[in-house]
């Protein structure tokens, strides 16, 4: 395997990176990049790919399920093994997991192997910021950060993911510039599956460049949560919550909602998409800052109900200016959760449940964000099309006052030590 250059040994060019000196970090932002640029064509490449070799929606939507559920199981399963294996050597299984969906997707035509591949491969139905990669690079990511840079470490990841998942979005052009060179459309399809393969090996590059991870000497119990498991599940129960209400305004049923209520064109559409996804990456840093100001749980709240009125207000206005006016607000509002939320679980648990909390934490939201679609989906044939966003914006407000309600008074370490 090539090998990238080695800039360990250069401490002032990962300062002015802003990763604080850690090279670990630098090439763990690389790889997340080089991931999400992969998924944010993927997801928009992968269903029409299956039209255009004959499969009907149904058939399209088995093999989206099977891809969350899937994202599901394996996440769940990195996060017991991650304690006990080298964190290096898990992270680069997982670049070849993407590799070899890469390959695999583009030939075979049958549904049950498309499905077999979807659910024990790394492709990502929604631009969302989910997969087996994740509990591993986040808890790379706090190992060894203070508790003064970790909210900025993961904003900094979070805008990463966020700009190259927007990137990669406007990559899921390509396919139509190969086809007006002459290439046949099922081929210039294809090979968007061989690029996505080629950027797992980019992956693979820059995980190989980490620090071999000590395993952590835990004690035999039943999983890796010790001490913090009921926070965890409390968590968990909550996040579920969040995303089963976010499951009803995935980017693509949004996409039809504003198609059917406004005849919105495509193009419109894109360009709407691209600078909301713009918005939404760069609310991060300023999420770090708030974070830091104000508090995390109070972060994740108050940016969090303005954005979910918003998409209330929309629901109800009858002026695509306005609606389009009030879905950008709630896109610059509604993520700053994200980097806080990630650096909330990572500072309430202790460093040997990282991985396990990581995992717990993330595997119920994947499968409460698989059902909610289903169910917009069937609303939105119904005579008021908008309900989906209502029910959005009401669950995830309640979703907002419960985790205020039961985490306010549990403090991360760098907001026990009072005013800075």
């Amino acid at each position: 395997m090539a090998r990238l250059p080695d800039f360990s040994r250069s401490a002032g060019f990962f300062e002015r990176l802003g990763v604080g000196g850690r090279s670990d970090v630098f090439y763990l932002y690389a790889a997340r990049a080089a991931r999400g640029f992969g998924d944010g064509f993927a997801a928009i490449i992968l269903p029409a790919y299956l039209l255009e070799i004959g499969f009907n929606p149904f058939q399209i939507g088995i093999i989206a399920t099977a891809a969350l559920l899937g994202s599901a199981a394996t996440t769940l399963a990195i996060g017991y093994l991650a304690p006990r294996y080298d964190v290096r050597t898990l992270l680069l299984i997982c670049a070849f997991l993407m590799i070899v969906t890469g390959i695999a997707i583009p030939n075979v035509q049958h549904l049950v192997f498309i499905a077999t591949i979807a659910f024990i491969g790394t492709i990502n139905p929604t631009t969302g910021d989910i997969g087996v990669h994740i509990p591993l690079e986040q808890a790379s990511l706090a190992q060894g950060a203070s508790d003064k840079d970790r909210t900025h470490i993961f904003a900094r990841y979070s805008l990463i993911g966020a700009l190259s998942i927007a990137a990669g979005a406007l990559a899921a052009g390509a396919p139509d510039w190969l086809v007006s060179w002459g290439m046949g459309k099922i081929n210039a399809l294809q090979a968007m599956f061989y690029v996505y393969a080629a950027l797992g090996l980019v992956g693979a590059l820059f995980y190989s460049r980490l620090p071999h991870a000590k395993a952590q000497q835990a004690a035999p119990q039943a999983t890796a949560l010790g001490p913090s498991r009921r926070t965890v599940y409390k968590l968990a129960a909550l996040f579920s919550l969040d995303s089963f209400a976010g499951g009803f305004v995935v980017q693509s049923l949004l996409a039809l909602w504003l198609f059917e209520r406004f005849e919105l064109s495509l193009a419109t559409a894109s360009a709407f998409f691209f600078w909301s996804n713009v918005l939404t990456a760069f609310s991060y840093p300023v999420a770090a800052r708030l974070g830091k100001r104000f508090g995390l749980v109070n972060t994740m709240v108050f940016t969090h109900i303005p954005s979910s009125i918003c998409l209330i207000l929309a629901a109800f206005s009858p002026n695509l200016t306005i609606v389009l006016g009030l879905l950008l607000v709630r896109s610059a509002l509604s993520q700053m959760d994200v980097p806080t939320r990630t650096s909330y679980v990572m500072a309430v648990v202790t460093p040997a449940e990282r991985a396990a909390a990581a995992s717990v934490t993330a595997v119920p939201r994947s499968l409460a964000s698989a059902i909610s679609p289903t169910l917009s989906g069937a609303l939105l044939s119904t005579s008021f099309a908008a309900l989906p966003l209502v029910i959005c914006g009401v669950l995830k407000i309640v979703y907002d006052l419960s985790l205020l309600y039961s985490f306010r008074h549990i403090k991360p370490p760098e907001e026990q030590e009072g005013p800075r």
